[in-house]
């Protein structure tokens, strides 16, 4: 393979060499090369967008020889779909799952015909673009269909305006030849196909930041030397703005009633040849696509040559530019990619990369939608489940006959005990198909060799002492801020008593432990905590007290004018056993300027948490997931936690609590997304068993969350642990959860032993509890109606 292929800044003579080599190296040189290059950057995975395909107009004022979607006006006929024909077919797509709805028409025909014109008069646009936009924004608006726009050439202006109602847009560059747009060439007469408008309409993309798709169209009379000048073409232009997303490789179809029928078409090494040769010069990180229905029965030499997409396959509209040529059905794509060892995934019309930018890629509401549509990695989200909703999850299904060598090695590694770097972490995150199977496999069977077949649970209470907060955490469903508002509910500060009843109830239904946080009060200071956890001794000497996050620690240190360490002591002297992990949310401080700008930064968590440890204070650890970040900032969270506890032993558990979105402030905006996926959770767990092994032995999943059926499948994947009962959850109630308040012993016992698994409840710290304790809890009375105290100041007692 030349250097040029490498990436190697070589100039024209690098091109010159790249191109002699193309045309001079046997096929299956390049293919291999091609194959290569592709899985540097693409791994296992062929995309897919699950389409509608919207005709809008079959108008067009070009007359390209081998086109069959062009129509010239028919009496009888409108000239464009109606916004009502546009939004039934996108509803059907909608409703099939779609997430793209591809709008294909004619160039300008209203340059061309009156009839176009009479026709946009009475629909109210002066243009054919400016409806196709409206027609976009009614789409995305009304279905939440992503609409991606083919419009053909384009004003700056016009792209301009596509761009706020669209996730991308698209045009065929097709050839460079200029003998395709003259006498006898396949483009004469057809203005809009001359090479220097289609790569002005490319720039334009690129200066506009618009995601674009292109591509050439081989076997309509162009050389082989054409096709890379059309290639290189393309290379420079994203190489100076980073906008091509997706190169299409499309082969020719002679059809009847053109001028081309009867034509010969491209044979399929040519094919091969124009697709190895586009991945060669596009580079790894190119997503280079081959239309399915127009190669049948030959999908695993599309990919062997060097694709990493198939393009849009739609399950509720034909093809319309190939009428003639069917869409694979979805499930026979995945079954037939799997079987060239490759796995099917779906995205969005804007590639992981662009949606991992939306800032820069994405106008607002385009943006509110793809985040709302993708998971962490930016691919179409795979499920309809969501943390804290009663639906079922549903368990992804298997298509791949094999796992990925790269994921047993990994697996290996973990098991063995190695530390994981955060590429390695991200790459079991990636996980999917067999590869996801295998890596919860691997997590479970590591399970069973940690901790046995016993699953442990606590009895405990939550106690939100109050959910005034001077913090402004955008995920935050709980909080109400310092004026008081009544924001999702009525703010509250719970009076001292009410603490300590709500602690002795939990003792008499067996509690071994009350967990206590809340918001940060503005009038709180450390005295408050100290004062709680003096109240609740006092009334329950052997009562654990598992309170106060880093974050709270923090602020009640710098009231007091105290150093951490010192604060942690007095809470201590006070009666403080544990301190519970949460507050960490993301440790990834980018992550952290977005969600919670004003809270603790990761080195403060940490801190706050080394010091604890050093006082034989023990903690939980968790992490928040599911909402704007991504695998790195996982993988880099997991592997802090991992150090601290090599430095200091002092976590007892990990605990993921993924995002629940409902009534959270920064979804409710279109900040974030929906939550992990199933798989995405699951993995959570999975991936945590095997990066903090063997330092961290406990895997927490949270039902409150996850829901009994989804804490069961993380309990297959690497989980050992159920958490609390909790009596009262208000958090992820505040957010969302259609989960219940309390998940008491009875319950958990059958979920546990439905999985063949032996129950067992324990303490805090893992250790046994006395029977007297689980007699008590076990069909403990009903608790009393709870005492919201309205916002005051809370007095600390002594």
């Amino acid at each position: 393979m030349p250097n040029c292929v490498r990436g190697d800044s070589m100039g024209d003579s690098g091109d010159d060499a790249l191109g002699v080599w193309l045309e001079q190296a046997p096929l299956a040189e390049l293919i291999d090369a091609a194959g290569r290059l592709r899985d540097e950057a693409h791994g296992r995975c062929i995309s897919y967008s699950r389409k509608v395909f919207i005709p809008l107009t079959h108008l067009c004022r070009d007359v390209c020889h081998y086109c069959t979607f062009a129509e010239p006006p028919r009496a009888g006929r409108r000239a464009y779909l109606s916004p009502d024909e546009v939004l039934a077919i996108a509803r059907a797509g909608a409703a099939a799952g779609c997430t793209e709805a591809l709008f294909t028409l004619g160039d300008k025909p209203e340059l061309r015909y009156r009839a176009a014109r009479d026709a946009l008069d009475a629909l109210g646009y002066e243009t054919t673009i400016a409806y196709l936009q409206a027609m976009c924004a009614l789409v995305l608006r009304e279905t939440g269909l992503l609409p991606h726009a083919n419009p053909g050439i384009m004003s700056r202006s016009e792209m301009a305006g596509l761009r706020t109602v669209s996730a991308s847009q698209g045009v065929m560059l097709e050839s460079l030849s200029e003998r395709l747009s003259g006498p006898g060439g396949v483009h004469f007469g057809s203005p809009d196909k001359r090479p220097e408008a289609r790569l002005e309409t490319l720039r334009l993309a690129g200066e506009l930041r618009v995601p674009f798709t292109t591509g050439i169209l081989i076997g309509i009379g162009e050389t082989r030397g054409e096709r890379l000048e059309a290639l290189f073409a393309i290379r420079d232009l994203h190489r100076r703005f980073g906008h091509v997303q997706e190169v299409i490789v499309q082969n020719f179809r002679s059809k009847p009633g053109t001028k081309l029928a009867g034509a010969a078409e491209p044979d399929l090494d040519d094919l091969l040849w124009s697709i190895a040769a586009a991945r060669l010069i596009l580079g790894a990180t190119m997503n280079i696509q081959a239309p399915p229905n127009l190669s049948p029965g030959v999908y695993p030499r599309l990919i062997a040559a060097g694709i990493n997409d198939w393009g849009g396959i739609s399950p509720v509209t034909p093809d319309h530019v190939n009428p003639e040529a069917p869409w694979p059905a979805i499930t026979e794509l995945a079954e037939r990619t799997a079987a060239a060892g490759k796995l099917l995934v779906h995205r969005l019309p804007i590639y992981p990369a662009y949606a991992r930018d939306l800032a820069t890629w994405a106008a607002p509401e385009v943006a509110k939608q793809v985040r709302r549509l993708s998971d962490a990695e930016g691919l179409a989200r795979d499920d309809h489940w969501a943390p804290g909703a009663t639906a079922a999850p549903q368990a992804p299904t298997i298509h791949a006959r094999s796992v990925d060598p790269a994921i047993e090695a990994l697996i290996e590694r973990a098991q063995a005990g190695n530390r994981l770097d955060s590429p390695e972490i991200v790459r079991l995150f990636a996980a999917r198909d067999a590869d996801y199977q295998r890596v919860i496999d691997a997590a479970d069977d590591l399970r069973r060799e940690t901790s046995g077949e016993t699953v442990r649970y606590v009895v405990n209470r939550n106690i939100n002492y109050t959910n005034i907060c001077s913090y402004r955490c955008r995920f935050c469903a709980f909080s109400k801020g310092k004026t008081h508002e009544a924001l999702r509910g009525a703010p509250y500060d719970l009076a001292l008593q009410e603490i300590v009843r709500r602690a002795v109830e939990a003792w008499e239904r067996g509690a071994t432990e009350v967990c206590l946080q809340g918001g940060i009060h503005p009038e709180h200071t450390g005295e408050t905590y100290l004062g709680i956890c003096r109240a609740i001794k006092a009334a329950l000497p052997e009562m654990h007290i598992h309170a106060f996050s880093p974050l709270e620690v923090t602020q009640g240190a710098a009231t007091l004018g105290r150093p951490i360490r010192s604060f942690l002591a007095e809470l201590k002297d006070a009666g403080l056993n544990t301190l519970p992990g949460t507050a960490a949310e993301i440790l990834d401080d980018e992550v952290r300027a977005v969600i919670c700008p004003d809270k603790v930064n990761t080195a403060e968590w940490l801190e706050v948490a080394r010091a604890a440890h050093g006082l034989g204070l023990r903690t939980t650890c968790t992490i928040m997931y599911g909402h704007v970040e991504h695998p790195l900032a996982w993988a880099r969270h997991l592997i802090l936690l991992r150090d601290l506890q090599m430095e200091s032993g002092g976590f007892t558990e990990f605990v993921p609590l993924p995002f629940v979105p409902m009534e959270a402030p920064m979804y409710l905006k279109g900040q974030a997304r929906r939550g992990p996926t199933f798989r995405e959770a699951v993995l959570m767990h999975a991936v945590a068993r095997l990066a903090l092994h063997p330092h961290i032995t406990n895997i927490q999943t949270s039902w409150v969350k996850m829901g009994p059926q989804g804490a069961a499948a993380c309990l297959k994947a690497g989980a050992n642990d159920l958490g609390g009962t909790l009596m009262n959850e208000s958090i992820s109630r505040a957010a969302g959860s259609e989960h219940g308040q309390e998940f008491p012993p009875e319950a958990m016992e059958v979920l546990i032993r439905s999985l063949g698994r032996t129950p067992e409840q324990r303490s805090t710290l893992y250790g046994p509890v006395p029977e007297e304790r689980r007699a008590a809890s076990l069909n403990a009375a009903a608790l009393a109606p709870v005492v919201l105290t309205p916002p005051r100041k809370l007095i600390a007692a002594a």
